[in-house]
């Protein structure tokens, strides 16, 4: 099976109310060619798990300017006014959840963990609606698992199997959203024929991955 496939193919997989897992920090280790040919098609009501959404017409931003995010589940929305703003207007629902909660979620996703329990957050507003349990003493929050139909992450190199290597902290939550979609698609700086990937620097095993789009579009 070809794995490699242009960005104008990727985003046509996208449906409409798609639940996506979306790497990066900031605009780091963010798919942005992907993202921006999501733009250009005409689904909507989407639901993104990451991070943040993206900056002002920028990465996500783009796609929450165009009210294409239905809702976002992340950590830190507050650096895209564009966000806070949509969310004040009614026209975007917000799941705050703590970043080592998220990334633990997304983990457990992946690993068939049927969710965890962790004390951050109790006793704030980020409990309301949440089952709360007392062990040992302490206040814990159940958090379920995040999974997802799509995963568009970001990687530095592949091979034509589909391995991946990442770079720096571009890593970010990357490899833990590969382990927990139905489809993942990596947007990827470089791709080097098969056995050209060291196996001791390879996060990412192929058989995660599903498609391959080499950054800015093309196969």
């Amino acid at each position: 099976m070809n794995k490699i496939i242009s960005s104008k193919e990727a985003a046509n997989l996208i449906k409409n109310g798609s639940r996506i897992m979306v790497g990066g920090f900031g605009l780091v280790g963010s798919p942005l060619t992907i993202i921006e040919e999501i733009t250009k098609t005409n689904v909507n009501q989407l639901e993104i798990i990451s991070n943040n959404l993206g900056e002002p017409g920028k990465g996500l931003g783009v796609l929450v300017q165009m009210k294409k995010v239905k809702k976002a589940i992340g950590s830190y929305f507050t650096s895209n006014p564009d966000v806070v703003k949509a969310y004040q207007r009614g026209e975007l629902e917000v799941e705050l959840l703590p970043q080592g909660t998220f990334s633990e979620a997304i983990r457990a996703g992946g690993t068939g963990i049927g969710g965890f329990y962790t004390p951050v957050g109790a006793g704030t507003e980020l409990a309301a609606a949440k089952e709360e349990r007392v062990i040992d003493n302490k206040h814990y929050l159940f958090q379920p698992p995040l999974k997802a139909d799509f995963a568009l992450i970001k990687a530095c190199k592949a091979d034509e199997l589909g391995n991946l290597t990442y770079s720096k902290s571009a890593r970010n939550f990357n490899p833990l959203m590969a382990s927990s979609a139905e489809i993942v698609i990596a947007e990827v700086e470089e791709i080097v024929k098969a056995g050209e990937l060291s196996p001791e620097e390879i996060v990412t095993p192929h058989l995660f991955v599903d498609y391959l789009v080499l950054k800015g579009g093309g196969r």
